[in-house]
């Protein structure tokens, strides 16, 4: 017989919820703008909202899409979703209606729980999703009577309805086991069409411990997040967070700084998630010593590694929290971590692997490389995917034969290498290998060398099509406020500091690099066709 309850021999993800709620209900878990919600709130809204989806025909491992921004719904509905035995997937809000008929059709969600605010993209992508059967939306401004909606209904109606079932104070009778998909994560397809990463709640539950565990989260911790649930950080940041019992603080982005920052001091933040991108936004601020960041304990990085100048600005911004670098992908989370007292002496190196977690080096013949090889990384653990969903052949890259029978190990596609103390060094993605003059050139170590110049905010490197060398190397800069480098200026340091064919051939400088909405840099943009000549 299926367990009914969350007290089951094995546990599932919407569990981290349920056992907070029961240890500390009526402890603040979320604040999102002057909204607060305790962990008792939660998890009885996200009762009824899973069972206004079972009642509207959401079955187990129906897919769910959650088009919103950062709320307290959103948050709601993850966690009722995966109530419901269902499969969630949170779109980010900037998605446009063409990318949102995509997204619908390719997982064939079967609700889509989504924001007022948003009608204007989500009512034409509906109408092109022939497998929707009905949409909840969030919001004060919505009519319930609308003919333009697969069977409308309002976040309010559905929970007021809910509330007359005699078990609404419950969760749904659970239907899901561990190796059933949680959560489709897409990636920002960046390098191509988006594709849904399937992850089970086995795949996140040891994602969860394994990083709240070196992370050495507690309870009274806070932690700020300024990254849309859409995001796998933004989403772990709740996920983190309810697994320990602590506070989250919900920010719709950092592209105000002076707001979050204003934040931290407010709520007394003990945890800052971060990537190269916000803390170069940090560091470019005349006013940053007027907000009192010290109860910040530790701050994490990852979606690029850090760089020696965002090292040098995060120790002394925040003298006395842990930092940690990390480095992952959305299709196992997170590949490793650097334990803080190893700063000083790796500044460059991801780390070690996470715990219950190991990675080796391979060349392109599948041969185990040594210390400083630098290869594909190949990574193994409890943490890897299911595949990518409905694209077998792109699964079968990723995911192949392992060391034991019927395993698969996840290679990554990233060119990393592994010193001799076990040390793990971020490479470059092998589809931004830049080939010039017959030698392969990692972008990272050039941008490593530009971003140490003083002035120099954000760097991206890329090569662009050149009749003579192949590819040659060009630079994309911004500048620090006031600073009046000039090309030559960084041509010149580059000449100093690196080999005659990895030095760029020319440098533009921009007010801003593009980005993803978790703030990649987003390297297509800027690899369109050029007509330089050298």
């Amino acid at each position: 017989m299926l367990s009914k309850t969350f007290n089951s021999a094995v546990p599932l993800l919407q569990d981290l919820l349920m056992k907070s709620s029961e240890r500390f209900p009526g402890k603040t878990a979320l604040v999102c703008g002057v909204r607060r919600a305790s962990y008792g709130e939660i998890d009885k809204t996200s009762n009824l909202v899973a069972h206004a989806l079972v009642d509207i025909g959401v079955e187990r491992g129906d897919r769910v899409i959650v088009f919103a921004r950062n709320t307290i719904e959103t948050a709601v509905a993850f966690w009722a979703v995966l109530k419901a035995s269902a499969v969630v997937s949170i779109v980010n809000s900037s998605t446009k209606t063409e990318k949102l008929v995509y997204l619908l059709n390719d997982c064939r969600a079967k609700i889509l729980i989504a924001d007022s605010s948003l009608a204007s993209i989500f009512t034409p992508a509906c109408l092109k999703a022939p497998q929707l059967k009905g949409v909840i939306v969030t919001g004060d401004e919505f009519a319930a009577e609308r003919d333009d909606l697969p069977h409308p209904l309002s976040w309010q109606n559905a929970i007021e309805e809910a509330k007359r079932r005699p078990n609404a104070s419950a969760p749904p009778d659970r239907k899901s086991i561990d190796i059933d998909l949680a959560a489709i994560i897409y990636t920002s397809g960046s390098t191509g069409e988006p594709k849904g990463v399937m992850l089970t709640h086995r795949n996140m539950l040891a994602a969860a411990s394994s990083i709240g565990a070196y992370l050495e989260m507690i309870e009274s911790d806070i932690v700020l997040n300024v990254f849309p649930f859409s995001f796998d950080y933004g989403l772990y940041q709740m996920i983190l967070s309810f697994q320990a019992g602590a506070r989250l603080i919900l920010e719709e982005s950092f592209a105000y700084p002076a707001v979050p920052l204003k934040r931290i001091a407010e709520e007394k933040v003990t945890g800052f998630p971060g990537v190269p991108s916000v803390f170069s936004m940090m560091e470019n601020m005349r006013d940053l010593s007027k907000f009192d960041v010290t109860s910040v304990r530790f701050v994490t990085n990852t979606a690029a590694a850090l760089s020696l100048k965002n090292i040098r600005f995060l120790r002394k911004t925040f003298p006395t929290a842990r930092i940690y670098s990390m480095y992952g992908l959305t299709e196992c989370k997170r590949c490793s971590y650097l334990p803080p007292e190893d700063l000083e002496k790796k500044p460059l190196s991801v780390g070690i692997p996470i715990p219950n977690t190991e990675f080796w080096i391979e060349d392109d013949e599948g041969r185990r490389l040594g210390p400083n090889e630098i290869g594909t990384l190949v990574l193994r653990g409890a943490t890897v995917m299911r595949g990518y969903w409905g694209k077998p052949e792109d699964t079968a890259k990723k995911l192949r034969p392992g060391l034991l029978p019927g395993e698969s190990v996840l290679f990554t596609g990233d060119l990393c290498r592994i010193d001799e103390d076990g040390y793990l060094y971020f490479v470059g993605r092998s589809d931004d290998i830049i080939k010039t003059r017959g030698e392969k050139v990692a972008p990272k170590e050039i941008e490593n060398v530009i971003h140490d110049l003083h002035g120099v905010r954000e760097v991206a490197v890329i090569g662009v099509e050149n009749a003579i060398l192949g590819q040659a190397i060009k630079a994309y800069v911004t500048l620090e406020e006031g600073c009046g480098l000039t090309e030559q200026d960084i041509l010149a340091h580059c000449a100093g500091r690196l080999e005659n064919y990895m030095q760029p051939k020319s440098v533009e400088f921009l007010a801003e690099l593009p980005k993803t909405s978790s703030g990649k840099i987003k390297k297509t943009v800027l690899a369109k066709p050029s007509k330089d000549k050298f």
